[in-house]
């Protein structure tokens, strides 16, 4: 029995390589919705929203598909991070980041489209800085180059090295897709994995 297409509503290529390790077919579709957050939306309600919103938008393309949406929402306090852009916009978030915790909320959405069943979720991990020294915040962001990752960072990559500690079930959250989370959805709708 053939499967319904997957379809992952983002053009992350960091969301892409993670769904790429369950070895399925998959098409990568670009949502383009509005991200703007509403006001008084919690970070929490805005990542499931933007989820949501990303795969409704794909669904409606793709009508016999199962289709994928996730965003990733950062919180320092009660402010929400941006992606910095550039270099000098990374050094100052990594500087007001040093010896903090930023909690990271990944909303995941999965749309059945053909059913019009929907699941939704949103994973938090909680992410403590070390202090950091300025010449080491100079020195990773050359390596890494993180500048289109909420909060100048990649865990997976040399931002290991700038933290104390992770807090969390699902390390792929993070990244921006909560892997453990998706597998369960995906058997939900009664997706066979490998």
């Amino acid at each position: 029995m053939s499967q319904p297409p997957l379809i992952l509503a983002s053009s992350s290529p960091y969301r892409r390589e993670l769904l790429a390790r369950l070895n399925l077919p998959f098409t990568c579709a670009k949502p383009d919705i509005n991200e703007t957050r509403k006001a008084e939306e919690s970070a929490i309600d805005l990542a499931r929203r933007l989820a949501t919103q990303k795969a409704l938008r794909v669904a409606d393309k793709y009508p016999a598909a199962i289709i994928i949406g996730s965003d990733q929402v950062a919180m320092s306090g009660q402010e929400i991070l941006a992606k910095p852009g550039d270099h000098a916009s990374a050094v100052k978030q990594l500087q007001k980041l040093s010896g903090k915790t930023v909690t990271f909320h990944t909303g995941l959405c999965v749309v059945n489209a053909a059913s019009h069943n929907l699941q939704v979720d949103c994973i938090q991990i909680d992410v403590r800085f070390r202090p950091l020294e300025i010449d080491e915040i100079n020195r990773y962001l050359l390596v890494e180059n993180p500048y289109d990752c909420v909060g100048s960072f990649k865990s997976e990559g040399y931002g290991i090295t700038l933290i104390d500690d992770i807090q969390g079930h699902d390390m792929t959250a993070l990244v921006g897709l909560p892997m453990i989370r998706l597998c369960a959805m995906l058997r939900k709708e009664k997706y066979q994995l490998p």
